[in-house]
């Protein structure tokens, strides 16, 4: 691209009132040899005409914004595929965060206002002269079916909702028939108002809509064996149920039954039969894959003082559903629901535990009194969550004088002795029950097993599910469905525990974020979270030393190897963080708009002031997706900021390559910190591992410095999450001062 680039500096929203407007544009035509032109409101209608006719009469193909914060008017500053648009925020972290002068410090207050603005002018020239236009990854093949692993609730009504968006979907389950753990229910929960009364199981109707569906190929008894490829070419092997192989498991023929065979007076039972992909059974190719294998009941027998496993009268409610269901309750007129371990060691609920098998117990106590008008239901509880609409069903379900509930910790069961104490009432009880019933939790099939059978370079199951208790989840918040895997989305049971109207809604945002995914995919953009980008990482192979870092760091599965140890990118997996990117040591890998050089000239475009401590030079680099937006909340709300500051917004703190703090403190910056999401047991950083990464990179860089004579506390790594706007602005200026205390670098000037 022939690049014709020019700067537009507003002057709206108090920012020509703050700054030396004329002096900035100096910086742009002098300095940074680039066109400069100012305007009073580039966002309003006035101010889109005027870009608008630069690109039609002056040929600007390079937009260099120096307004508002790139996080917002992105609209009205978009000039079309043809064009680069960049933004200088002289807004949200210049004029908005400088706050008043101090009496008598009115000039000096203006200088630092002054250069701090013309260190973002400077950095975002160099940032529209560095970026390319990128140019979308176009699939060799392309495939747009989608594949639902789980033939139960979830699974079903994915394959049922993105059929009647017009995609085909083949739902692959190991039973022989449709249906789950659904076609074991005795009743279901009230899915209208009131939300009194136990209903019929939808199941049957469910399985028929699927069945009666042309878009929808199902196939039972079968497994998948094995799933590589990416996004919009997964290329997926099947197997049968319960054999030990990818192959059909050949039925053996003695000697006298192949003689019959040759003679043509048997037919050969393995006539056909070849691997999966050569003949008669598939080996398909997928778009997209929603995961919808479901749970399985907790284990209940680690608490031996429960008796489960030992006594015939305690049993899991998984268990006394399928005594409901078959009729054989019969007989079972007091009944305990025991919704916690309890013992002094276990206070808590069991594991996996959660509001559907509260539900549950409230469902089976009325199974009880359904059963027999004189029966008994006690429920013993340390918590019961009954969320939504499903306080009325328990507000029900309190009116029975049959079903007695209260908080209790339950110490021994002795044959049909509950013994418990701590209760309600303030006082130990004894209960005498014909039938004790655990509270199993929901154990996600992830958990137990590589369900997913990945053919990735970084193994057959998902990484790190001990973060999220074995769920499917890679970001429970911002982006449900997704899994660590692009393309692959998890509903049901394996992303969390939930009831069957939750795995309805569940499973049609999972269907419809697979649709997006191909759909992504086949227009060569990123699905999430940097949706619709274009951009994809470029390797410069040559340099290559095979060390795997790229690889290995990857949050996603990205990359695989060759035997050689070379990576092979796979773009249409990539979510575009740039983890390989602050990986790699040779510093060979890049995007268009985003590489090692682009960022390294922004640092240099710094101007470092060498003979005055006032005027040190703090470099940040922050996380495009928390850590910047909770800066210009601050801005907004007039949080100030120190002048010595200057931010750098990155993809993901994973994404910044250590050069590039030794190159600013070579240069004499005086101190740097990493701003990112936040990480641990509540994970939220929306590429995964990037925070956690970057963390353990700065550790090892702060013993290099010490090597050149430098002070590792001269930089950090620190975490906040979006919500922390007004705890930001007091965590970076502390930093400063702590800067200040150590006085300058000592590279300054050289």
């Amino acid at each position: 691209m022939d690049k014709k680039i020019c700067t537009y500096i507003c002057t709206g929203c108090g920012i020509g009132e703050a700054l030396d407007i004329e002096a900035l544009a100096a910086v742009v035509t002098g300095e940074m040899s680039q066109e400069c032109k100012t305007h009073a409101c580039l966002c309003g209608s006035e101010g889109q005409a005027f870009l608008k006719q630069e690109k039609k009469t002056e040929g600007i193909n390079t937009f260099n914004i120096c307004a508002c914060s790139p996080r917002v008017m992105q609209n009205e500053f978009e000039m079309g595929d043809d064009c680069i648009t960049v933004r200088g925020n002289l807004r949200e972290q210049v004029i908005w965060t400088a706050g008043d002068a101090e009496e008598g410090q009115e000039d000096t207050h203006k200088e630092w206002l002054q250069e701090t603005a013309s260190d973002y002018v400077r950095m975002a020239c160099t940032r529209a002269a560095k970026t390319e236009i990128p140019e979308a990854y176009e699939m060799e093949s392309m495939n747009k079916e989608i594949l639902v692993m789980g033939g139960g609730i979830a699974g079903i009504t994915a394959a049922v909702e993105a059929a009647k968006a017009g995609s085909k979907v083949t739902i692959i389950e190991k039973a022989a028939v449709l249906g789950g753990k659904a076609n074991g229910w005795a009743k279901q929960f009230p899915t209208s108002f009131p939300y009194a009364e136990l209903e019929e199981s939808s199941i049957a109707s469910m399985i028929a809509e699927a069945e009666s569906d042309s878009n929808i190929t199902i196939k039972t008894s079968t497994e998948v064996a094995r799933i590589g490829g990416s996004p919009g070419d997964f290329k997926v092997t099947l197997k049968a149920a319960g054999a030990d192989s990818e192959w059909d498991a050949p039925a053996k023929v003695g000697v006298d039954e192949q003689d019959l065979i040759e003679k043509g007076e048997m037919d050969d039972p393995n006539k056909g039969l070849k691997p999966y992909g050569e003949g008669n059974v598939d080996a398909d190719t997928f778009g997209a894959v929603v995961l919808a294998t479901g749970w399985v009941p907790a284990d209940v027998s680690e608490f031996e003082h429960l008796g489960y496993g030992s006594n015939d009268k305690v049993v899991t409610n998984a268990e006394f559903e399928a005594m409901a269901k078959n009729g054989k309750l019969e007989g079972i007129n007091n009944v305990a629901f025991i919704m916690s371990p309890g013992a002094e060691e276990h206070d808590e609920d069991f594991p996996y535990a959660n509001s559907v098998t509260s539900m549950v117990a409230l469902k089976q106590a009325k199974y009880v009194r359904e059963n027999n008008a004189d029966a008994k239901a006690y429920i013993l509880y340390q918590h019961m969550r009954t969320p939504g609409n499903m306080e009325l069903f328990y507000k029900g379900v309190q009116q029975d004088d049959g079903i007695f509930m209260t908080k209790a910790t339950v110490t021994g069961v002795e044959g049909g002795t509950v013994h418990a104490k701590d209760t309600l009432l303030g006082e130990d009880l004894d209960l005498e029950v014909d039938l004790v019933v655990l509270a199993a939790g929901m154990v996600p099939t992830t958990k137990e097993a590589d369900v997913i059978n990945l053919a990735y370079r970084q193994g057959p199951a998902f990484l790190d599910l001990d973060l999220f208790d074995g769920y499917a989840d890679s970001h429970f918040i911002c982006f449900p469905y997704e899994t660590r895997r692009t393309g692959i989305y998890a509903c049901g049971g394996v992303r969390k525990a939930m009831n069957m109207q939750e795995a309805i809604d569940d499973a049609t945002g999972a269907a419809l974020k697979a649709i997006q995914a191909i759909e992504s995919a086949d227009h060569g953009v990123s699905v999430h979270p940097r949706s619709g980008d274009k951009t994809y990482p470029e390797f410069f192979m040559q340099r290559c030393t095979q060390c795997k870092r790229c690889t290995e760091e990857c949050p996603f599965g990205a990359l695989d190897d060759d035997e050689k140890g070379t990576p092979l990118p796979n773009p249409s997996r990539c979510r575009r963080c740039g983890t390989c990117m602050g990986a790699c040591p040779e510093r060979i890998i890049g995007f268009k708009d985003y590489n090692i050089d682009l960022i390294a000239s922004m640092i240099k475009a710094i101007e470092v002031p060498e003979d005055d401590d006032d005027k040190l030079r703090i470099l940040i680099f922050v996380c495009e997706n928390d850590a910047y937006p909770a800066l210009d909340m601050a801005g907004m709300r007039k949080h100030k900021l120190n002048h010595m500051i200057r931010f750098i917004p990155v993809r993901c703190l994973g994404s910044v390559n250590m050069s590039w703090i030794r190159d600013a403190l070579s240069a004499g910056l005086d101190g740097a910190m990493l701003l990112g999401c936040s990480y641990g047991d509540d994970y939220q950083c929306h590429f995964v591992k990037g925070s956690e990464i970057a963390s353990t990179r700065m550790e090892n860089i702060g013993d290099t410095l010490s090597t050149l004579g430098l002070e590792p506390e001269r930089v950090r790594s620190e975490s906040v999450a979006i919500t922390d706007y007004d705890k930001v602005a007091d965590l970076v200026n502390d930093f400063v001062d702590e800067i200040v205390e150590l006085g300058a670098n000592p590279f300054k000037g050289f």
